[in-house]
């Protein structure tokens, strides 16, 4: 196991119950998500799918949160090379693939704020498990790209397209327990008992009949392989914005913790 995992040094892998592997965002800025984690997120799924000893996998964030999303220096990077814009949106779209082609289930449990990749994570899991004050956001129309990563397709099938309009288009937050009771995650729980819940879940998992499970998984989740085409065309709109005028000053407005000013017309 240490030798397959070793590769990974901004994840902090855990095996707390015989064949399940635990992934801990554990990082500064309330588990914010670098240039090397944002690497390794979308990496580390074709390796638990071919690890023998992995039944079920279990994702949670160390600290105050699940993870706060990208930091302003993966933004910046974005926004002012061209290079780095290709290669962030090749990983997101090799996150969002490996994780439904990932045969192993996947348990997240959800507390604090959860947004950008890992919360790309949290709510493409099989089971998510979210404390009744978690805080989940999708902040991308706030600072000034298309919301692209995985939201415009995932949401409206997990809680409506109502719901996930309204929440996509105006960046409201929404609560653990509002969460479950929209359907955008599978259950919500008291704070004190999220990681006790979400382990128990996982330890059934990997106790089951792993070929039911796995291909139960694979059948369900070709609702998100037949709607891919709805998820390339939002992930390259999303980066296309990066290149646009809207996202500096969704950056700008973030740093001066004020309301942006974005332009009144838009080319569309």
């Amino acid at each position: 196991m240490t030798d397959l995992y070793s590769q990974f040094k901004r994840l902090r892998i855990e095996r707390n119950h015989p064949g399940v592997l635990e992934i801990v965002f554990d990082g500064p800025n309330l588990n914010a998500v670098d240039e090397e984690t944002h690497s390794e997120i979308p990496a580390i799924w074709p390796v638990i799918d071919r690890d023998p000893e992995v039944r079920a996998v279990l994702v949670r964030g160390e600290g105050k949160a699940f993870s706060a999303g990208g930091d302003f220096a993966l933004i910046d990077a974005q926004i002012e090379d061209y290079d780095v814009r290709m290669r962030v949106m090749r990983e997101s779209r090799d996150l969002f693939y490996n994780i439904i082609n990932c045969s192993k289930p996947i348990i997240s449990a959800i507390h604090g704020p959860a947004v950008g990749a890992g919360l790309v994570v949290a709510l493409m899991a099989d089971i998510s498990v979210a404390a009744t004050n978690a805080r989940i956001i999708d902040g991308h129309t706030r600072l000034g790209v298309a919301a692209g990563d995985h939201a415009a397709m995932v949401w409206p099938l997990l809680c409506g397209m109502a719901k996930a309009k309204y929440l996509l288009l105006t960046c409201r937050e929404i609560s653990g327990a509002d969460a479950e009771s929209a359907g955008l995650v599978s259950l919500s729980v008291a704070p004190e008992e999220l990681l006790e819940q979400a382990r128990k879940i996982a330890d059934e998992l990997s106790g089951g009949a792993q070929e039911a499970i796995r291909w139960t998984k694979h059948s369900m989740n070709q609702w998100y392989r037949q709607q891919g085409p709805i998820f390339d065309a939002s992930l390259g709109l999303e980066f296309l914005g990066f290149g646009g005028p809207d996202v500096r000053e969704g950056v700008a407005s973030h740093r001066e913790r004020r309301k942006p000013v974005f332009r009144p017309e838009a080319h569309s």
